[in-house]
């Protein structure tokens, strides 16, 4: 239950959350049952439709684990129907004002009823330049769950490419900027999430950083490299 995720959060405890990269009931069904504690469904810059996200909702609950959508952006009718859809949270992007923030927690509470509320998580995207200026006001919105660092655009607003290339990592003064925020939000008493890497885990971990956001395909390319070591092995 999402309640429960949130008093782990309320307590220091950490939620990891698996991006499956792939529009699939199935897959979603597998890693909530392989532990995931929420699986991420992109409904802005992925390809779930909404009949997919409840799809993917349905497979998730069947092995006892959540889903949370990000929304095309943040127009109420799109937030509602990611909802509707049987989403548990919503992670919304680019979160840029403390007035943007309260709009999309009323947003949440005009569809749904006041017993559900504690069942969906609100996690709000910092990941613009201007976001990280008006930061203050922002961690000042009563009603959100989790504060959420995306390096990405925050990247491309810094004027770098939001891409990494193998084995490398993002310039300096973009992982200076999502430490600096993560400082902000632990200070502020609110949860951090940003991206994480197997490389980087701990690190953001140790820095307070309690929602994990992990893609899935690294661990799958990961695990192929280790078979085909495997197998020459003896040759």
């Amino acid at each position: 239950m999402i309640s429960t995720l949130k008093k782990r959060l309320a307590q220091g405890g950490s939620v990891v959350m698996l991006n499956p990269s792939h529009v699939s009931m199935t897959l979603t069904e597998t890693l909530a049952n392989a532990g995931a504690d929420l699986i991420f469904v992109d409904c802005e810059s992925g390809t779930a439709s909404y009949e997919q996200l409840q799809q993917m909702a349905k497979g998730a609950r069947l092995s006892g684990g959540r889903t949370i959508a990000r929304p095309q952006n943040q127009e109420h009718s799109m937030l509602a129907r990611c909802l509707h859809c049987g989403a548990d949270g919503l992670m919304v992007p680019l979160v840029n004002t403390a007035q943007q923030a309260r709009e999309v927690v009323a947003t949440v509470r005009y569809n749904c009823p006041d017993k559900e509320i504690a069942e969906k998580l609100i996690i709000v995207m910092i990941e613009t330049t201007e976001a990280v200026h008006n930061l203050d006001e922002i961690l000042a919105v009563e009603g959100i769950d989790v504060f959420f660092i995306g390096p990405g655009d925050l990247s491309i607003t810094m004027g770098y490419s939001p891409r990494v290339p193998p084995g490398g990592t993002r310039p300096q003064p973009v992982l200076d900027m999502v430490e600096w925020v993560i400082a902000r939000i632990h200070a502020a008493g609110k949860v951090a999430g940003t991206l994480v890497t197997k490389r980087d885990i701990t690190h953001y971990a140790a820095l307070g950083t309690q929602l994990l956001y992990y893609h899935v395909d690294p661990l799958l390319a990961e695990s192929l490299q280790v078979m085909r070591e495997l197998a020459t092995i003896d040759k």
